[in-house]
């Protein structure tokens, strides 16, 4: 089937570049929450509170693919929808420890915002879909107000059973209905990740805004810009243009499983990833010449690992070159933690650097165009 209405769809919007910026101080505030707890307990809870944020937000993206903010009431609808996210952003640092149910409650905002606008959709298809799909969002809300109500470790087992359930439910109803128009899709992610990234930019300025400038201070900051170098590249190196041609090319049925595939699953381990190393950078920033906890220097290890699976798997999703070397590069970016732990966070950032930047000459990263369907 043609993708042919794509090209008349209209580009991201300001308005969605402006809930995009909202939406990733959600990301700031879970680094901020995983920097002050760098242990199982709190990656677990950053996980779970990233599970059902990511939904939501795959949610709005899914929803604005459909349906343009065109209207007043649609854009203070939407703006309604960010102020839900902005108050759930607040709430991240103490979820579990007091602002639980304020979390929930915005949280269930962000859904009932969602499933009205949702409905506007000027597809037939796309209005009945989210009627089916609302109730399951709608329960999996209800179940992270009633966690947030009651706290402790029921509260995080609610919220994880939440998470679960959220991204099995296209499992359950499948994808039917919804159509994807390739481009608005593609950006839209892309403008949302490379504003992801620049969080561990801020990370190293938080963590030395404080510091006398000096050569440490300077090599430590290059050596974390260039992380961030290394992980824009990873994800816009032979994608910008190829990822929407590989997605417009494929018949929209299969179109729409490969977008919720490849931009909402594989998209998660990729906003971990991120997260994650900001976390560590803020720490390595103030002691870049003294060995941090195992913890730390298994969280940038695993951080820097989680980006480059995801982003292999998202890869090979769209039928993209180059999974198998960034695959590898997780690999080996695991193998880091030690020179964190026994040697410098400098020494496991350059040696990251060094592993991607390898992975990048020796893979290839730049991959040929998809080759156009006969129907595209």
């Amino acid at each position: 089937m043609s993708s042919g209405t794509d090209e008349d769809t209209p580009r991201v919007t300001t308005l969605e570049l402006f809930f995009d910026l909202v939406f990733v101080f959600t990301i700031t505030q879970l680094t901020s929450a995983l920097f002050r707890s760098p242990n199982v307990h709190g990656v677990a809870r950053v996980v779970v509170m990233l599970g059902v944020i990511w939904w939501m937000y795959g949610g709005y993206v899914w929803m604005t693919n459909a349906v343009r903010a065109n209207t007043s009431a649609r854009r203070l609808l939407l703006l309604g929808g960010m102020g839900g996210f902005f108050v759930l952003s607040l709430a991240i640092p103490s979820a579990f420890a007091g602002s639980g149910l304020a979390f929930a409650l915005a949280y269930l905002v962000v859904v009932l915002v969602h499933s009205v606008l949702f409905t506007r959709a000027t597809a037939v298809s796309a209005a009945r879909a989210i009627l089916t799909l609302a109730p399951y969002n709608l329960a999996a809300a209800l179940v992270v107000v009633l966690g947030g109500a009651i706290g402790g470790r029921v509260q995080f087992v609610l919220w994880a059973a939440a998470a679960v359930f959220e991204w099995l439910t296209p499992w359950i109803r499948g994808t039917k209905g919804f159509v994807v128009a390739a481009g608005h899709f593609v950006e839209r992610h892309a403008l949302v990740v490379i504003v992801a990234i620049g969080e561990s930019v801020v990370a190293i300025g938080f963590g030395a805004s404080t510091l006398r400038i000096d050569a440490a201070l300077v090599g430590l900051a290059l050596l974390g810009l260039a992380l961030s170098a290394c992980l824009w590249w990873m994800y816009f190196s032979g994608h910008e243009g190829h990822g929407e041609r590989a997605l417009a090319a494929l018949p929209v049925a299969e179109r729409a499983w490969a977008s919720l595939v490849g931009f909402g699953y594989w998209h998660l381990p990729m906003l971990f990833g991120i997260l994650a190393i900001a976390s560590v950078e803020r720490e390595a920033a103030e002691h870049p010449y003294t060995a941090i906890s195992w913890a730390r220097a298994v969280i940038l290890a695993a951080g820097a690992a989680a980006y480059c699976f995801g982003n292999a798997l998202f890869r090979r999703t769209l039928r993209l070159d180059g999974a198998r070397s960034r695959t590898v590069a997780g690999v080996v970016a695991l193998a880091t933690a030690p020179l964190g732990a026994l040697v410098w966070p400098t020494a496991q950032l350059a040696a990251l650097v060094a592993v991607l930047v390898v992975s990048f000459a020796a893979g290839g990263y730049e991959s040929s165009p998809p080759p156009k369907s006969a129907a595209a």
